[in-house]
């Protein structure tokens, strides 16, 4: 790999700290730099993990441009953003807008302007909420599942493929990383900078903060660990909601094939995702918390269907896996165990965030 510095900016936050991390454990003699604001209520407990591993923290906010005033990057990894699908619903989307929208600006500026690469985090909420809901599907014991014959284009019972329609609403959170995909994608054409766009569905793993609107894994891996009722929201509240979930490391596989080669990953866009083979829906993700903590908060359900809530979604990653040939490691089971066994090594620090 030819790069010597990279800055990772959300590098406090779940996806970014853990990417950083083993960027310095693969590769010891390049110098990662982590950005971070810490927003999030738990990612300073990220900052001592960071310096211990050999990566330099830096505090700053993309959405301000003097905070990226850092010299000789040749790669950044762009982890920042307000990630909840419920962000500026019941509140001002200031925030939302501002960080991962000209905060994404901001970035793609730096890179332009010290000739980086880029590698975007996007995600699957790129995706129109009507559309993913509009799919065929059947309704088992413990889940819902995708019908292999659809009426739409891009889509089957092993999920989501990059063609999916893009036209519809999909969220304010949806918009603004689809809307900062196309403004990299004009300056990988205009430019002539090299970078690419993956499409992340549920990340998971240990360090992840997880909130009911995001780190669905984490957050009811807590609940059981310290014995706290929660809730199945939407879908007539049976919990039958399914998700493909991938191991963060198992991201770092996929960023690390496209760190040595860009110039074959440039200016392409990728699912990214566990699979329908590591897919998991409430009910079954509450069952595997029962039987490794050994306990059984009650599970209030909730009928209503919210507005940005969808029933399945599953990666389809079939583009990325056949060019290159790159699958998922851990699986689903796996990611569960990890965030348990995390859980249980640090619950005296976590237990003021999951309050």
């Amino acid at each position: 790999m030819d790069y010597k510095k990279i800055l990772v900016t959300g590098g406090a936050g779940f996806v970014g700290s853990n990417i950083s991390i083993s960027l310095k454990k693969h590769y010891g003699n390049i110098e990662v730099i982590a950005l971070d604001n810490l927003y999030r209520k738990g990612s300073e407990l990220n900052i001592g993990r960071l310096k211990k591993n050999g990566v330099r923290f830096v505090k700053g906010d993309v959405r301000v441009k003097k905070d990226l005033e850092i010299k000789n990057v040749d790669l950044l990894i762009e982890c920042s953003a307000e990630p909840s699908v419920m962000a500026g619903v019941d509140s001002s989307p200031e925030y939302l807008l501002e960080t991962n929208l000209v905060g994404a600006i901001n970035c793609f500026e730096f890179a332009r302007k010290n000739s980086s690469d880029v590698v975007f985090l996007s995600t699957s909420r790129v995706y129109p909420i009507q559309k993913l809901n509009g799919l065929l599907y059947e309704e088992t014991e413990t889940r819902f599942v995708l019908k292999d014959e659809q009426k739409i284009a891009g889509a089957s019972k092993n999920g989501i493929q990059e063609s999916f329609p893009i036209e519809g609403v999909r969220s304010l959170y949806g918009t603004t990383k689809l809307s900062a995909e196309l403004i990299l994608q004009e300056y990988i054409k205009l430019y002539r900078i090299r970078g690419v766009i993956n499409r992340c569905g549920l990340i998971a793993g240990p360090w992840q903060m997880g909130k009911i609107d995001q780190g669905i894994i984490a957050y009811i891996m807590s609940k059981h660990v310290f014995n706290k009722p929660y809730a199945y929201i939407g879908f007539g509240g049976k919990g039958k909601q399914v998700r493909d979930v991938l191991h963060v490391d198992d991201l770092f596989d996929a960023i690390t094939i496209q760190m040595q080669d860009m110039d074959a990953y440039n200016g392409s866009v990728y699912n990214i995702g566990g699979g329908v083979d590591n897919s998991i829906s409430l009910v079954e993700l509450t069952n595997l918390c029962h039987k490794l903590t050994g306990k059984a908060p009650s599970v209030n359900p909730i009928k209503e269907t919210r507005l940005g809530d969808v029933r399945i979604y599953i990666s389809d990653t079939t583009l990325f896996s056949s060019t290159a040939k790159w699958n998922p490691k851990k699986s689903v089971n796996t990611v569960i165990e990890d965030v348990y066994v995390w859980f249980e090594e640090n619950k005296s620090s976590l237990k003021e965030v999951f309050a």
